[in-house]
């Protein structure tokens, strides 16, 4: 029983490690490409950013509106998930402990 619960906390802590790092690197990418705005995202390889990120910076930009033309939607995003990262699977985080606890 203990072994299955450590081997689902290590699949969690390596796929949402993943995920989250995924995360960060689309809006990053989204970051670069407000500078760039005539790049069609809706075709080509551009969907990968596109899709997980467009719905997620459309809610922001309702609550927190362009400031001075600049969409500050994936700098918030990005500190969002940094936070999260740490939090959950940083070198101190709670999946990290849970494992060590269940080893010990």
């Amino acid at each position: 029983m203990i072994s299955l619960l450590e081997n689902s906390l290590q699949f969690l802590d390596v796929s949402l490690g993943i995920f989250l790092s995924y995360l960060t690197i689309v809006f990053l990418i989204r970051l670069i490409l407000t500078w760039y705005p005539k790049i069609d995202l809706s075709k080509g390889l551009w969907l990968l950013i596109s899709i997980p990120s467009s719905f997620i910076l459309n809610i922001t930009r309702k609550i927190i509106p362009p400031i001075g033309g600049v969409d500050v939607g994936p700098v918030i995003w990005i500190g969002v998930i940094s936070f999260l990262r740490e939090i959950l699977v940083g070198q101190q985080g709670l999946i990290k402990i849970a494992l060590h606890t269940n080893i010990a």
